[in-house]
């Protein structure tokens, strides 16, 4: 038992140096092509990670019947609204957006656009939040077309995030 609770102590120990700093290299797209995103992104062993689960647009228009375009907006919309709600979680995380290293973007395809999934409509809202002058960060980022999300009808767009929390 004694041995066990050493060890245990030396992995919290290793694990409290291990998270005493962020050192984060993005590595830019070939060609200095100016699309927003990092080709890839490398962290150091010391860094702390932050697995975010995915969020959701809330509605642009709670009066309107739930579910309805007119209650979560386009594409463009949803994907601020959800921006949105990640700059509240990361204020209470204590990290920014300046921190995201990794972006999954699921977007169903919009019935106004023939089912095809709104990318230029997502990326106008993206482009607010990374690779701006105030926050030139860029994470690494995918994006994919889905056939639906648990949100129901209309809910055009989800995001998961992975964040380099850096130590103080």
């Amino acid at each position: 038992m004694q041995k066990l609770l050493t060890r245990g102590l030396s992995l919290l120990a290793l694990t409290t140096t291990l998270t005493a700093t962020a050192d984060v290299t993005r590595h830019a797209l070939p060609n200095n092509n100016p699309f927003p995103i990092s080709r890839a992104v490398e962290i150091t062993p010391d860094t702390s990670l932050i697995f975010h689960s995915g969020m959701v647009p809330g509605p642009v228009n709670p009066d309107a019947e739930k579910g309805s375009r007119a209650y979560y907006g386009d594409t463009e919309t949803q994907a601020l609204s959800v921006f949105k709600r990640f700059e509240a979680s990361f204020k209470e995380l204590g990290v920014g957006f300046e921190d995201v290293i990794k972006m999954q973007v699921f977007m169903v395809g919009d019935p106004e656009l023939g089912g095809k999934m709104d990318f230029g409509g997502f990326m106008k809202a993206y482009t607010k939040y990374f690779g701006t002058e105030e926050q030139p960060n860029k994470p690494a980022r995918s994006a994919f077309q889905i056939a639906g999300l648990a949100g129901g009808p209309n809910m055009l767009i989800e995001i998961e995030m992975v964040i380099a929390r850096p130590q103080k």
